[in-house]
């Protein structure tokens, strides 16, 4: 007990709450040790690869304001370039002869000049942040909506699969990170303008100055992009550790479990594993500051030795008189110059290499998932119903050995009620997903009209296709959007939408809600409303009466309702058979699937035995085992006598408030 209230690990290696260790494995470690293995030239090189994604994407989104920022950058660096030259012609005149009325009046035209360049280079600034106002949230649309689109288009085995699903994941900051690029990429090319024309103006002075300059400025740079690469790193080794803090503190906040957190005491048990958790979080943080404080420190002191150096530099060839004093005094602007820039040129290497490698996983994640796209033929399906077949079906989950489904057959004539039953893990849902196209088979076939789903145009047959699944989605909106979202185009049919909510009972949970169909559910909103169990059943209901299709799937589609609610649901599915749909129907409550006209019975991915109910009792194999089962526990139900000792129920036993 003890143990659970401090959270510690079961053993080394492992992890109480979540199995194994925190840290990913190796294949999905793409990055890990990357800053201790890569050269610091090396990284450099990868500098360009990053922005260039970036500028990609804003060509694509936004490619004026992207003109204008590289234009007001350019434009700022070269003012300061004339700056500097301007400088040393103002200082010429003055020091030549000593202060004087002849000396500021020979200044004068450079003054104007100087002046003139420094107003260009304000507004230049100031037209470039107006541009970077537009541009970042344009690139990051572009880079969200783009993934966005490649995820939703993917096979599902592939977005189910873990070392995909984490890829997508820092791609999704990788969106966000575009922005930070954005920002970072502006500082840079203002950053290396700056020191392109200081370094062009020292070059013009003597040429000495520039390998002194650029002694100033790599050591500085290479710690930059060392720490940024330790950061991402990091960041990428503890994805699985951010997204335990994430579940944690979410456990402890989501109203749905907080009525079991705090009857059953659990609250303590989960903030000890979060102070854990989030423990290690905050040494790695500490970890990775002390890194940073030292590249920092090794990076100052050589730097900082190179302007000494510079400076002594500079004294040595003015008192030999290599240089005269208007060049010195120019030079030690210009490098004051190139150590102020040198800041902001850190400080962006820094932000657009460690936020580019996580935009380098976007492109990543976006060219893997277009690998990893639905896979259609371009055969239609014919106006009429056809029949759904599957023969020697297997199917094995992405990264797994074991067989979810070996050797299937399925027969599903139109207009017929199939039951997919069997225990849990049995292969009931897969299998359902697999007729319907979400899924693949690893081999064997499934055909609808004969036609191999391989070969149909796959949005065809999602079309022909509604489905309510166990654990269907509760769409935090409206509650006419709940129902319409999977015929959105036909959401303004008010008499469909009527129809949708008699025949599944919507109406009446709708009829209770305080806007009735424009109330949104999602308690999360202010304004918005939540809804029982069984409610939310009925909706999901509706959702697949809406959509009207020719198949129907129902997995445990009456899980949360009362028995008469169920044997109504079961008695409007037998009669959209009747009218020609095509149902399958996923249950473990066999009751239920006594009127279907076909029922398979699964075990460990195989059908043990099919055929109609009757048949099956006849034949005393698994189904009928399970069915006597279910009915025997009804019987004692029926028989128990009342409990003397029990007080009598009296009103409702809950009020959902």
């Amino acid at each position: 007990m003890g143990r659970h209230a401090t959270g510690g690990p079961a053993s080394a290696g492992h992890d109480e709450l979540f199995g194994r260790g925190i840290r990913l494995e190796g294949g999905r470690t793409r990055h890990e040790g990357a800053g201790t293995r890569t050269g610091f030239l090396t990284m450099a090189r990868e500098l360009p690869a990053l922005v260039a994604v970036t500028a990609r994407l804003g060509r694509e989104a936004a490619p004026g304001p992207l003109a204008a920022v590289v234009a007001a950058e350019v434009v700022a660096g070269a003012a300061t370039a004339v700056t500097l030259l301007s400088t040393y012609h103002v200082l010429t005149p003055l020091l030549a002869g000593g202060p004087s009325a002849a000396g500021l009046l020979a200044a004068g035209p450079a003054i104007a000049v100087l002046s003139a360049a420094a107003a260009a280079a304000s507004a230049a600034r100031a037209a470039g942040t107006a541009a970077v106002s537009r541009l970042g949230p344009a690139i990051e649309r572009r880079a969200y909506t783009r993934l966005l689109e490649h995820a939703a288009g993917t096979e599902l085995a592939a977005l189910e699969e873990p070392g995909f699903h984490d890829l997508v994941e820092s791609a999704r900051q990788g969106t966000r990170a575009t922005r930070l690029v954005v920002t970072g990429a502006v500082q840079l090319l203002g950053g290396l303008t700056g020191l392109v024309a200081v370094a062009g103006v020292l070059g013009v002075l003597h040429p000495l100055l520039l390998p002194l300059l650029a002694a100033t400025v790599v050591p500085k740079g290479w710690s930059a992009v060392r720490a940024a690469r330790a950061r991402f790193t990091s960041a990428k080794r503890n994805i699985e550790l951010t997204r335990q803090l994430e579940v944690l503190s979410g456990l402890l906040t989501r109203p749905d479990v907080a009525p079991e957190v705090r009857a059953h005491g659990a609250g303590r048990f989960l903030l000890g594993h979060y102070e854990r958790l989030s423990g290690t979080a905050e040494r790695e943080q500490a970890r990775l500051g002390r890194g940073e404080a030292r590249l920092a420190l090794a990076g100052d002191a050589v730097s900082g030795t190179a302007v000494v150096l510079t400076y002594v530099t500079l004294g040595w060839l003015l008192l030999a008189g290599t240089v005269p004093l208007a060049v010195a005094g120019t030079a030690v602007i210009a490098i004051r110059t190139a150590k102020a820039g040198l800041l902001n040129l850190v400080m962006s290497v820094n932000q657009v290499y460690e936020q580019g490698l996580f935009v380098l996983d976007w492109e990543k994640a976006c060219r893997e998932a277009a690998g990893r796209a639905l896979r259609s033929g371009d055969v239609l399906l014919p106006a009429r119903p056809v029949e759904i077949r599957a023969d020697r079906l297997t199917f094995a989950y992405p990264g797994q050995e074991r067989l979810a489904l070996d050797g299937v057959d399925v027969r599903i004539r139109p207009g017929e009620i199939v039951a997919l039953v069997g225990a849990n893990g049995s292969g009931k849902s897969t299998l359902a997903k697999l007729l319907t196209g979400l899924y693949l088979p690893t081999s064997g076939e499934v055909r609808w009209g004969g036609v191999p789903i391989g070969r149909l145009n796959r949005q065809g047959v999602f079309d022909r296709v509604a489905l309510m699944t166990q654990d269907f989605a509760r769409w935090p909106t409206t509650a006419r959007v709940n129902l319409t979202i999977g015929r959105a185009e036909q959401a303004a049919d008010r008499d469909r939408l009527w129809w949708a909510g008699f025949e599944s009972g919507t109406d009446a949970v709708v009829s209770g809600l305080p806007h009735g169909w424009d109330t949104l559910l999602a308690m999360q909103f202010l304004g918005g409303t939540d809804l029982s169990g069984g409610q939310w059943q009925r909706i999901g209901l509706g959702r697949a009466w809406f959509r009207n299709a020719p198949v129907l799937v129902f997995d445990e589609p009456t899980s949360a309702l009362d028995p008469r609610a169920e044997v109504e649901v079961f008695e409007k599915v037998a009669s959209l058979a009747a009218h020609g749909r095509t149902v399958i129907l996923v249950t473990h409550r066999l009751a239920s699937v006594a009127r279907a006209d076909r029922i398979y019975v699964l075990d460990s991915g195989r059908v043990a035995e099919h055929g109609t109910h009757d048949e099956l009792m006849r034949a005393g194999g698994p189904y009928a085992e399970m069915y006597r089962l279910q009915a025997a526990q009804f019987d004692r139900a029926a028989a128990a006598p009342p409990d003397r000792h029990r007080p009598a129920a009296r009103g409702r036993v809950a009020h959902r408030r």
